[in-house]
């Protein structure tokens, strides 16, 4: 298989529970619910995407021909040393591209394997990391894992009825928009209003790394 990388890099995990942790970041070209051209930004399933996973031209991306050549990329990024090797995989959706022989070939170097999804395509079995992040209007099946990440404020959610899904950890993390100041006050509200949510906040912004 190829896949095709929009970037991938070393940097430290900016948000979530694994938030701080030196990580490879290896983020796949493409999503299902969103193709990246701004003229089409109003009509997708998701409106609020604040990352750019069109095309291979990103710091580390291109095409790998197959999983050997790709997980020697995250290897060789990490460097030496193999304590707490993390990579965490995102997109886009990760899951339009990654599969069982690009874990494997993780695991074999000795990584933690990772993964940030909209849940709206199941996970493979195998993965270490699953963090969920949903989407208004859309159907996910993807409905248990290690992190629950619930960008905040969507109309056409109901954070009450995902408490239901069985994941590890509840996060709450305010949208990324015009509106910064409110979705912060939202999501503070939220997690004042029902203890099982936590507040996250994207710290790599904050830091500035990418």
């Amino acid at each position: 298989m190829t896949y095709a990388v929009k970037e991938c890099f070393l940097t430290l995990q900016g948000e979530g529970v694994q938030a701080g942790s030196r990580a490879v970041f290896l983020r796949f070209a493409g999503c299902n619910l969103w193709n990246g051209r701004e003229q089409d930004r109003a009509t997708a399933q998701c409106r609020f995407c604040d990352t750019d996973f069109v095309g291979t031209d990103g710091e580390g991306g291109g095409k790998f021909n197959s999983a050997d050549e790709l997980a020697d990329r995250v290897e060789s990024l990490w460097g030496d040393g193999r304590q707490q090797r993390l990579v965490v995989i995102t997109g886009g959706e990760p899951m339009l591209q990654l599969d069982a022989e690009m874990v494997e070939a993780l695991h074999r170097r000795g990584f933690r394997v990772a993964v940030e999804t909209n849940g709206t395509l199941p996970a493979m079995e195998g993965l270490d990391w699953i963090c969920v992040s949903p989407k208004a209007g859309t159907d996910v099946v993807q409905r248990e894992g290690n992190e629950l990440k619930l960008v905040w404020p969507q109309s056409g959610i109901d954070p009450v009825a995902l408490e239901s899904w069985r994941f590890d950890h509840f996060l709450v993390q305010p949208m990324d928009c015009e509106e910064r100041e409110a979705a912060l006050d939202a999501a503070i509200a939220l997690a004042m209003e029902r203890p099982k949510w936590r507040l996250t906040l994207q710290a790599h912004k904050v830091v500035g790394l990418p």
